[in-house]
């Protein structure tokens, strides 16, 4: 049996020559973050989440700063996916009302609006996380939602979303399957679908999805300059069908241009459907087939979002796939830091990026790696947790049990005496 390397790495040397992306401007205007968020800010739980810093673990591993976004707890959904979805619900209610002016997420449970709007039911896939956030934005509306899940979504999981309010319907086949059908119900019976991944006629709700994710990074850069930083040099950014990692990079070339930091895709090997396409060298987005059998669900996805890859052919460094023990490593770090670091509960697909960047860091065999991106003791590393454990069983499993385990080749030897 061949044992997978921790780091497969592909370069997309074409960003560093755009100086101007036509899809960073078409889905990333001025001023649209700055409105994403000012609709969030008005949701009465809402709260900036924080911006930890693993100061101990950056100078151990040779870098200046890793900061962590940690979404473990926003809205008290354990998921930053609540951010993407209540953005494209609000302004699908909008423009069923003609886009007035000045309408807050309160103003929409008002009855006057609910008699104009109707009985609207919205229907998503989902591996957990966004189904959780649609189900959660439709109830505190007043709508119903209906939320498809395919077989392998953990009972966990499943319940989440029930306890939101929707009706779940399991799937036979994969997250890509569950998309697929609820599209072709949401037809027939006449609901709203609200995807954060598009298909031909179907990209306006998916832009709002993408656009609803830049409130986190507009509270990122609020942090960092609160803390007398610019912004980060490099950005680590996870990815099943391309959406956050997109909202991430077109938020930062929107902002900063050619000044922009590093931006590298990271996603699971068995469903790394971006990287292959990036390895096909065509410019378009293309499918892979198969189980995404990963413990990474929230990233097993084998079709890409077409208007996410518009931006991520513009704007990623490049790409990385990696096996599931490389979650698992980010999962048990983040879990058990070293002392004066902060703790991070990361489910699987929220911890990928720092066992990533750990292994980059911490092998010889990625030498080359860190010279190609400039990864040294100046770097400051943006990760994002885009999950608690939202499977409790899996994290212990992980976590206490050792499972997903590093190959004994891949691991780093470790000073017994070092403090920590």
């Amino acid at each position: 049996m061949t044992i997978p390397e921790p780091i497969t790495w592909i370069s997309n040397p074409r960003a560093a020559t755009i100086t101007h992306s036509p899809a960073v401007e078409k889905y990333f205007p001025p001023g649209i973050a700055e409105n994403v968020r000012d609709f969030h800010s008005e949701i009465s739980a809402y709260r900036v989440t924080p911006l930890k810093s693993l100061e101990r673990l950056a100078d151990q591993i040779g870098l200046d700063k890793i900061w962590v976004k940690d979404e473990a707890n926003r809205l008290s959904l354990g998921s930053f996916k609540v951010l993407g979805g209540s953005y494209a619900i609000h302004q699908t209610i909008l423009k069923r009302l003609g886009n007035p002016p000045g309408f807050t997420f309160s103003d929409l449970r008002k009855p006057e609006v609910r008699a104009k709007v109707g009985d609207l039911i919205f229907a998503a896939a989902t591996d957990g996380n966004h189904g959780r956030g649609v189900a959660w934005a439709a109830t505190k509306l007043g709508f119903k939602s209906i939320i498809y899940v395919h077989k392998h979504t953990s009972e966990a999981r499943i319940q989440a979303i029930a306890r939101n309010g929707a009706i779940v319907k399991v799937v036979e086949g994969t997250y890509d399957d569950a998309v697929r059908q609820v599209n072709e119900d949401a037809q027939r019976n006449g609901w709203q679908v609200v995807s954060d991944t598009s298909w031909e006629g179907y990209e306006e709700i998916p832009i709002w999805v993408m656009r609803g994710y830049t409130t986190l990074f507009s509270e990122v850069q609020q942090q960092l300059v609160a803390m007398g930083k610019f912004f980060p040099t490099h950005i680590f950014m996870q990815a099943g069908v391309g959406t956050l990692a997109a909202s991430a990079f077109g938020y930062y070339a929107s902002l900063f241009a050619q000044a922009r930091p590093k931006m590298v895709v990271v996603e699971p090997d068995k469903a790394a459907c971006l990287f292959h396409s990036m390895e096909v060298g065509d410019g378009k987005p293309h499918s892979i087939s198969g189980e995404l059998d990963t413990i990474m669900a929230g990233l097993a996805c084998g079709d890409p979002n077409p208007i996410a890859w518009e931006v991520l052919y513009d704007c990623a460094d490049g790409f990385i796939k990696c096996p599931d023990y490389v979650a698992a490593k980010g999962m048990r770090v983040g879990g058990v830091p070293l002392h004066g670091d902060p703790s991070i509960i990361a489910g699987e697909s929220g911890a990928v990026t720092l066992g990533a960047l750990m292994f980059i860091m911490e092998l010889d065999r990625y030498k080359f790696l860190r010279e190609e991106l400039g990864l040294d003791e100046n770097s400051q590393v943006l990760l994002v947790n885009s999950e608690q454990n939202t499977d409790p069983d899996d994290y212990r499993r992980v976590v206490w049990d050792g499972g997903d385990q590093i190959p004994r080749m891949y691991r780093v030897s470790r000073n017994p005496f070092a403090e920590g």
